[in-house]
């Protein structure tokens, strides 16, 4: 998996990754990270399986789904859990106008959408290895100790997690066997006004709910047939970085979709959800998570 993504560098913690796909949160040590600089979109979505994604496609398939529904008519409630190492921005400790703007970034990414968001419940936790945390143990239990609600209620975690990664996503398909690990996870400083530069306008929050309702990068599966299973979203053989003019990586797919919310752009650059792939998302939250 992944989901979703000025000044040209960024200060973050951990070690950069250089990625052409995500990996997997729950492979990611624990350990305390240092300051570094950061030129390149990291996410740690854990990538379904073959098998799982025969099996969405087979339940899509059999979906009785009569059409999609229309834009703004789903609200999703939003739970946002703030882990800090203190108070004060420095440590994570994310002021309530941060967070009010990251809603309404996701309301204007997601306008031509099913979907809308109303931010239900804002709590804090003082927490030095959740801060840090980058998966596994650590997330589980984090998780388990705060999410609130259902398979179709948003929980954001934000945190200082370190690897250089800015955010991580759990899929629709994937509630029913890990309900607790349900939500998303970004890095504090990715919100509107952070100092995460170039991903500080607020859409990693944008792609990592775009894979929580169940969208692949735009470059999953490269110019190979299903590619990210989404017909009017050209195939694209690799991430696209910054914000590049006239890429066109996969031949006869058309120009590669670098202002889609599902690549790797700079968050200047990000602007876009097709009409496939708000179909799609729809379709795997009916089926999903029953909103």
């Amino acid at each position: 998996m992944a989901r979703r993504f000025m000044s040209k560098f960024a200060v973050v913690v951990g070690s950069v990754l250089a990625l052409a796909g995500c990996s997997s949160s729950e492979q990611l040590a624990e350990e305390q990270p240092t300051q570094q600089a950061a030129n390149a979109r990291g996410c740690a979505t854990q990538e379904l399986s073959d098998a799982e994604k025969t099996a969405v496609q087979q339940a899509l398939a059999g979906s009785t789904r009569a059409q999609a529904r229309a834009a703004g008519s789903v609200n999703v409630n939003v739970y946002w859990h703030v882990i800090n190492n203190g108070t004060g921005i420095a440590n994570g400790d994310l002021p309530q106008t941060q967070i009010d703007s990251s809603v309404a970034v996701l309301n204007a990414a997601y306008k031509n959408t099913p979907f809308k968001f109303t931010l239900a419940g804002v709590d804090r936790t003082t927490h030095r290895t959740w801060y840090t945390c980058s998966g596994g143990g650590c997330e589980s239990k984090m998780k388990s100790a705060l999410r609130k609600g259902g398979a179709g209620d948003l929980n954001i975690y934000s945190n200082n997690m370190g690897q250089g990664l800015l955010g991580w996503a759990t899929f629709p398909s994937s509630y029913a066997s890990k309900p607790k690990l349900d939500g998303v996870v970004i890095l504090y400083s990715s919100v509107p006004g952070g100092s995460a530069a170039p991903y500080n306008q607020g859409d990693t929050l944008t792609h990592e709910v775009g894979h929580w309702f169940g969208l692949y990068h735009t470059f999953q599966g490269g110019c190979a047939d299903p590619a990210d299973y989404v017909s009017d979203t050209a195939a694209e053989a690799s991430p696209a970085y910054g914000c590049p003019s006239g890429r066109d990586t996969c031949a006869g797919s058309g120009m590669d979709p670098v202002t889609n919310f599902m690549d790797y752009s700079d968050d200047a650059c990000m602007n876009t959800f097709s009409t496939g792939q708000a179909d799609r998302m729809d379709a795997l939250t009916i089926q999903y998570r029953k909103i």
